[in-house]
C-alpha cells in the first residue's frame, strides 16, 4: 500500500484508532474521508487538517451503505483505499439468557458493515491504480475473551473473510489486515486508562512503521500482537485463553 497521494475512505474515523489514523495519513499526503454516526465527532478529527472531509455514516444500515457508496464516488472518484475500522465492543455474560439487541449489533456493524461497505465499493476499487483494503480485527480474532464474546467472534470472522478476500482479489486490490492488542482507547468503558493496555499513541507510531514497509505486511501486528496471534502456533493456546479471560472469571 502506498503511504502518500491516496484517497482512502476510512470508517469508525470519529475517536480512537480510526481517529489518529485518518490524521497520521493525512499528515503523510494523502486525502482521507472519515464516516461515523456522529458528525461533531467526524468534524474533531478534521479540525485543522484540510484534506480530512467529515460524512455521515451508520454501517448498520443495508441501504445507506448503497447510496452512501454512490455518493462518496461522486465526491470523491479518486477513491483508492478503504479501510473497514468501525466496530463496537459490548461486555456480555454469555452463561444466561440475554436482551440480545447488543449483541446482534455487534455483528452488524462489526462484521456485515465491513462486508456491505466493500461489497459496496468493489468493481469501483478493482478498477483503480494501487487500490487496497484494509480490514481491522483484533487480538481477539486469535484467542477471544469470553466476557466479550459475540466481539470477539466478529473479529474471528473478519480475520478469516479478510484472507478469503486477499485471495479472491491477488493481483487486482491489495487486502490488508490490522489486528491490535489491547489498546488504550474508548471501546469500552475505562479503557483509555487502563494499566497493561497499550498506549494509543505507541501503538500508531508501531503501525505507521509497518505499513511503511516494502512490501506491506498482509496482517498488520505490533510486536504485543505476538502474545495472541501466535498462541496457538507455539502450543500454548489453552494457556493463553485461561490467563486472558483469569480476570474475568
Amino acid at each position: 500500500m502506498k503511504t502518500s497521494g491516496n484517497t482512502i475512505l476510512l470508517s469508525g474515523g470519529g475517536s480512537g484508532i480510526g481517529r489518529e489514523l485518518a490524521q497520521r495519513w493525512h499528515d503523510a499526503g494523502n486525502v482521507v474521508i472519515v464516516t461515523g454516526r456522529t458528525l461533531a465527532s467526524l468534524e474533531e478529527t478534521a479540525r485543522g487538517r484540510g484534506n480530512i472531509h467529515p460524512m455521515t455514516l451508520d454501517v448498520t444500515d443495508g441501504d445507506t451503505i448503497r447510496a452512501f457508496a454512490a455518493d462518496v464516488l461522486a465526491k470523491f472518484p479518486a477513491l483508492n483505499v478503504l479501510v473497514n475500522n468501525a466496530g463496537v465492543m459490548p461486555l456480555e455474560d454469555i452463561s444466561v439468557p440475554r436482551d440480545l439487541s447488543r449483541a446482534e449489533a455487534c455483528v452488524t456493524t462489526n462484521l456485515l458493515g465491513p462486508i456491505r461497505l466493500t461489497d459496496a465499493l468493489i468493481a469501483h476499487l478493482s478498477s483503480q491504480p494501487d487500490a487496497a483494503i484494509v480490514n481491522v480485527s483484533s487480538g481477539l480474532a486469535f484467542v477471544p475473551l469470553v466476557a466479550a464474546a459475540v466481539y470477539s467472534a466478529t473479529k474471528a470472522a473478519i480475520h478469516s473473510w479478510t484472507d478469503s478476500l486477499r485471495f479472491a482479489l491477488a493481483g487486482t486490490v491489495e487486502v490488508i489486515e490490522l489486528a491490535p492488542p489491547a489498546v488504550q482507547t474508548e471501546l469500552t468503558p475505562g479503557q483509555s486508562t487502563r494499566e497493561g493496555y497499550m498506549p494509543l499513541g505507541d501503538f500508531i507510531d508501531e503501525v505507521m512503521s509497518l505499513f511503511a514497509q516494502v512490501p506491506t505486511p498482509e496482517l498488520i501486528g505490533v510486536q504485543r500482537l505476538g502474545f495472541l496471534r501466535n498462541a496457538e502456533a507455539e502450543g500454548r493456546y489453552a494457556q493463553t485463553f485461561a490467563t486472558l479471560n483469569a480476570p474475568h472469571a
